[in-house]
């Protein structure tokens, strides 16, 4: 896993929809700070839909892994726009971007 390289990539596919530093603003998708360990559909302030306040998932590395690579297969119902990433590799990365920098 590479930080380095899921921040590049979160640069590039995912932060004009997300944030992740702490207090900063929800875009088209909410801000991701504090991420591992809560439960979809939660962070304040952010109009969610019915399907991913109900999906009930806590995000850890497992959960993040499957929902990265299809979002609207894993929450039908979802607005999340983005098709996923398709390859292990680069949701692992992302993955351990995320770990980083929404602590």
């Amino acid at each position: 896993m590479s930080a380095v390289n899921g921040a590049k990539l979160f640069k590039t596919r995912c932060a004009q929809c997300h944030t992740v530093e702490a207090g900063a603003p929800h875009k088209v998708g909410p801000n991701l700070h504090g991420l591992f360990g809560r439960k979809s559909g939660t962070q304040p302030g952010y109009a969610y839909t019915a399907a991913n306040q109900n999906r009930g998932v806590i995000w850890d590395d497992k959960t993040l892994f499957d929902y990265l690579e299809n979002p609207k297969k894993y929450i039908p119902g979802t607005k999340m726009a983005f098709a996923g990433f398709k390859k292990a590799g680069d949701r692992n990365d992302v993955i351990a971007y995320l770990k980083e920098s929404t602590a």
